[in-house]
């Protein structure tokens, strides 16, 4: 049962249909629309749900589905009924698309049926149409939506003597009309036209004497006639003749396959009910996209448990403003069925409730609704609102007679499967008798066992619902501080409304709120003063808490990454002693064996100086072999963001040596490295902080400038051979660099004969370079083509 009679309307459920309308390709799918109720039925309910949700997967999916426009067949169909009536071309050409679009969802649901199992079911509507129909069609109708031409020999015929006239009867004309138009008979600018359907020559009317033949038309002013001549008009006649004999016979062709379909009309009926089904379940799945909705479990123990639910309507609006919506969250069920909200005005009370009803009512009529997916809901056999003002002027009821007459419909059929939503509850009339009597319709509603979401600001009903099982107490979040509501709903503690401080920061005299205070009671003003208190005190402690919440997950992912840290240096300690140990021992027993081999050897050689030198030597060798080599400990530079400037210091990556940018032009630069200069390119550079040029410029003045080991480790021969191809690139550009910053003239590049691949990359990567001046094999005693000499500039 639904109350009152324009529910839709106080809910707004038919923008709702309005929307969905919108994203419908077809009248059918609108029809579809207007036809959407409430329902109780939990099968039904569950399986519109589901038809839905499986066909916003496929929208999420990308999978391509028909979704052309089509048109309603119907009244064709009814049409086609009659013995000896028949469709005309643009008729079967609609006939024709609903039939592709039928085939394309079979086709479709052929392939993924099993991933979309409730809408697969439909398919049951189109079990018993022949598709042979749509073969038929298509032979005689082509895409335009005309008859084709081998519709039938002789429709074929006709239209070939038909173009044969026409190209016979144009070059008629064209010829009189050049006669006439040599003879000054025609009017200047217009050339031949078509009047009544025939071809004609506008001839001026002072000529038309002039000339033999019908006149069929002349111009506005009188001045031009259109003319057919006599020689022409045979022809003309003839193409009409045979146009009429063209139109009989396409008539014939389509009663023929009107007299096909005729038996097959139930079944098309049907098809154009599946198409139109489709369409509805399309846009109430592009709607629920559009709303971000999604399908609840659906349970049928009483409970109605939502997160994040949204209003869809508030949240469109609001988006078109970019602005945000806040969810609500809100739970019935158990000893908590009534939700009673108080919370100051414009606090977003009301809005709560509107929200509440609309989803339930959506949900009971199939759609998906904006909660979170793992929202729970129920169903109810009644739905009852009393929101708004329902003062009727002709029937003479006041706006408080009218919500007891709500008040009388609920108390005498609500029940257990009733859900209820009252706005302003107890409104209308004096608050002292209002209150009262909302007091008591609350406690009887309670004792039926409803469901229901309820608004007031009268304090005795926050009382009854803290103090009675089935009820419970809701406030809108306020901000005390700033007086601004935060549109978040809070269950389990009654609101304030907050209306002496509200005027208090107005700016209402002193003593009238003193006024008002004594006249309240100075219980009632503690009672607020305490909620008051309580708002505030809440949200500095949500505001701790929400710090407290952050510092104490971020200490325990700190803890969890040191754990972790300990656990894995300890493991590797243990593996690195381990591993020691164990060359240790190896170490241990390779020196023993070897030392007592030693002492053997001098012994059995019996200690001759030359044989006991040689001894110590190998000794002294082995000795070399298993101490720990001293690597140098490379030096370690900070790096500078930012584009690299001329003045700036940067290190050379590939040999990091440091260097000073003197000039820059496209991708390279030209940079200092003490008294060498060289260029290279941008990309091989690294900017750095200018004190460890400083540093570097020191050193080189305390006479251990890098590049002077550089010089004695440097070697002027590179031998590449049996490298790869992409080893060697940067081993020739490192090896060119650091010959060109020391100045050095002339290199040598080895990379031998075989295939010639090596020799043609590094000729290849020498030419790019800018220190390269010139490149020639070696002489052929010293390797010839194997050998690459390089003179340096």
């Amino acid at each position: 049962m639904l109350y009152p009679s324009n529910l839709e309307q106080k809910i707004n459920f038919q923008k709702i249909k309005n929307l969905i309308k919108e994203e419908c390709n077809s009248s059918l799918g609108r029809d579809y629309v207007e036809k959407i109720s409430f329902s109780s039925d939990f099968s039904l309910v569950q399986k519109l749900l589901d038809q839905t949700d499986e066909f916003k997967k496929i929208l999420e999916s990308g999978e391509s589905f028909p979704s052309s426009s089509i048109s309603d067949i119907n009244p064709f169909l009814e049409k086609a009924r009659l013995e000896g009536t028949f469709l005309d071309e643009e008729e079967f050409h609609e006939l024709k698309l609903s039939l592709q679009m039928v085939k394309g969802c079979l086709n479709f649901f052929a392939k993924h049926g099993d991933l979309y199992p409730s809408l697969s079911q439909l398919l049951g509507l189109v079990i018993d149409l022949d598709m042979n129909l749509l073969k038929e069609i298509e032979k005689i109708i082509d895409e335009k939506g005309q008859i084709r031409s081998n519709a039938s020999k002789e429709l074929q015929l006709i239209r070939s003597q038909i173009i044969y006239e026409e190209s016979r009867l144009r070059k008629v004309m064209d010829r009189i009309f050049k006669e006439v138009r040599a003879k000054g008979f025609t009017v200047d600018d217009i050339g031949i036209t078509i009047r009544s359907g025939r071809m004609v020559i506008p001839i001026a009317a002072e000529n038309k004497r002039k000339i033999r033949g019908f006149i069929h038309d002349e111009s506005s002013t009188g001045q031009t006639v259109f003319m057919e001549p006599e020689e022409a008009l045979d022809i003309n006649n003839e193409i009409r003749d045979l146009e009429y004999m063209e139109r009989r016979e396409i008539i014939r062709i389509l009663t023929e396959l009107t007299d096909r379909i005729r038996p097959f009309i139930p079944g098309l009926k049907k098809a154009t009910n599946f198409l139109g089904l489709m369409d509805f379940i399309r846009a109430k799945a592009k709607f629920a996209q559009k709303t971000e909705s999604n399908k609840p479990l659906l349970e049928k123990q009483r409970v109605l448990i939502w997160s994040k639910a949204r209003h869809p309507l508030l949240e469109l609006a609001l988006k078109s403003q970019q602005k945000k919506i806040v969810p609500l969250d809100i739970r019935l069920e158990g000893n908590e069925r009534i939700l009673v909200i108080s919370g100051p005005n414009a606090g977003g009370k009301s809005v709560s409730l509107k929200t509440v009803a609309l989803l339930q009512y959506m949900l009971q009529c199939g759609l998906l609704i904006p909660v979170h997916p793992d929202s729970k809901s129920t169903l109810f056999q009644n739905f009852f609102i009393d929101i708004g003002d329902e003062q009727n002027l002709e029937n003479d009821l006041s706006t408080y007679s009218s919500h007891l007459m709500s008040m009388r419909h609920f108390t005498e059929f609500a029940n257990k499967k009733t859900i209820l939503f009252i706005d302003e509850f107890g409104t209308g009339t004096e608050p002292q008798f209002g209150g009262v009597i909302a007091e008591g319709v609350l406690l009887d509603l309670n004792k039926k066992g409803v469901f229901g979401v309820i608004t007031t600001h009268y304090g005795n009903l926050k009382q009854v619902a803290e103090k009675n099982p089935g009820m419970i107490n809701g406030a809108m979040r306020y901000d005390v501080d700033k007086l601004t509501p935060m549109y978040r709903l809070q269950i389990g503690k009654p609101g304030s409304s907050f209306a002496l401080e509200i005027a208090s920061k107005i700016g209402i005299h002193e003593e009238i709120l003193s006024y008002a205070k004594s006249k309240i009671g100075e219980e009632r003003v503690n009672y607020d003063r305490l909620l008051t208190k309580l708002e505030n005190e809440k949200n500095q402690y949500q505001a701790l808490l929400s710090e407290v919440t952050k510092k104490d997950k971020l200490l325990k992912t700190r803890l969890q990454e040191y754990n972790q840290l300990k656990e894995t240096l300890e493991q590797s300690k243990k593996t690195i002693l381990q591993e020691a140990k164990f060359q240790a021992k190896q170490l241990l027993d390779q020196a023993n064996q070897k030392i007592e081999t030693t002492i053997r050897q001098i012994k059995e050689q019996q200690a001759e100086k030359e044989k006991t030198k040689e001894a110590r030597k190998g000794l002294e060798e082995f000795k070399k072999t298993i101490q720990p080599e001293k690597k140098p400990i490379a030096p370690t530079y900070k790096k500078v963001s930012g584009e690299i400037e001329i003045g700036d210091a940067v290190r050379v990556k590939d040999n990091g040596a440091i260097a000073e940018v003197l000039n820059l032009r496209n991708k390279e630069a030209d940079i200092s490295i003490g008294d060498l200069k060289s260029t290279v390119k941008l990309s091989r550079l690294e900017k750095i902080s200018k004190t460890e040029l400083k540093k570097e410029s020191k050193t080189r003045k305390g006479g251990t400038y890098l590049p002077n080991q550089k010089m004695m480790d440097f070697s002027t021969n590179l031998d590449l051979r049996g490298k790869r191809g992409e080893e060697v690139l940067p081993m020739i550009q490192n090896f060119i660099d650091e010959g060109h910053m020391l100045g050095i003239k002339e290199l040598r590049i080895v990379h031998g004969k075989g295939d010639g691949i090596l020799r043609d990359i590094t000729r290849n990567l020498l030419r790019t370079m800018p220190p390269v001046q010139k490149m020639q094999d070696e002489h052929a005693d010293r390797g010839g083509a194997g050998v690459t000499l390089v003179s340096l500039k």
